[in-house]
């Protein structure tokens, strides 16, 4: 498919854990509404596969490696290498990384996962918006796009620690919504429901239970939140700040 540049064209764009799952959609997404795609994750084969394949579609891409999981030197570094990487600028922000475990009760959870779990959902984009939304701001426009989860907005059983940390995900995004708007920044978040990545369905019958209560009663796919965030991140959301738009199938609703 060839991208389409009415929209996004001229403009770059970074993507946190955009070396698998709903982060190769997003990437592609963007790069195909013209967007030039900075892909990052920790693994340079998968990058450089994703950056082949939006390359072979017509758009542009660079990937710089990155494990958002190491603290905050490593989002710095990230910070710098995407930004010259795109020329000099980031436009667009995806806060997509995230760690996901199986349900477990709260008491069985290790102090380390619980380190782990916020280092990168939560601190982790939290320097990196810090580190590149005032160059937005001093710019006069750009757009910030948390990845957030249904998990944020209601209660799950099993689930207070990744819950938890897409709440305050949720909450950054409102926050840094009044912070930036202002300047012409706008900042949103998606809170996906299940998604058919081939994790989730490996873990298929930990979620029929879910998909049989949701009006929608399926997953959605990558490309549909894709679709969620590049609307976010273009001019057709142009007065939109602050805003978790659920692309759950209904499942807050229910």
């Amino acid at each position: 498919m060839s991208p389409n540049i009415t929209r996004l064209q001229g403009r770059t764009a970074l993507v946190t854990g955009s070396t698998g799952g709903l982060g190769v959609a997003i990437a592609k997404a963007l790069a195909d509404q013209g967007a030039f795609v900075v892909v990052s994750g920790r693994n340079k084969e998968r990058g450089d596969a994703v950056v082949a394949e939006i390359r072979s579609a017509g758009g542009q891409a660079e990937f710089v490696a990155a494990d958002l999981g190491a603290g905050g030197d490593e989002v710095q570094h990230l910070a710098q290498q995407a930004t010259a990487a795109a020329g000099g600028h980031i436009d667009i922000l995806v806060n997509n990384a995230g760690v996901w475990g199986m349900p477990e009760p709260t008491g069985e959870v290790s102090e380390q996962a619980l380190l782990e779990s916020y280092q990168t959902n939560v601190i982790a984009p939290f320097l990196l918006t810090g580190a590149l939304a005032p160059g937005m701001a001093e710019r006069g426009h750009g757009a910030v796009v948390n990845v957030g989860s249904i998990t944020g907005l209601i209660g799950g059983d099993r689930s207070a620690l990744y819950s938890s940390t897409k709440a305050a995900v949720h909450s950054l995004t409102k926050s840094w919504a009044v912070e930036y708007g202002p300047s012409g920044v706008r900042v949103n978040a998606v809170a996906p429901g299940p998604i058919a990545t081939e994790r989730a369905l490996e873990a298929a019958d930990h979620v029929a239970p879910v998909l049989a209560r949701i009006p929608s009663r399926r997953m959605s796919t990558p490309e549909e939140v894709a679709a969620a965030v590049t609307f976010l991140a273009g001019d057709d959301a142009g007065n939109i700040h602050g805003v978790i738009l659920s692309v759950d199938g209904g499942w807050a609703a229910a």
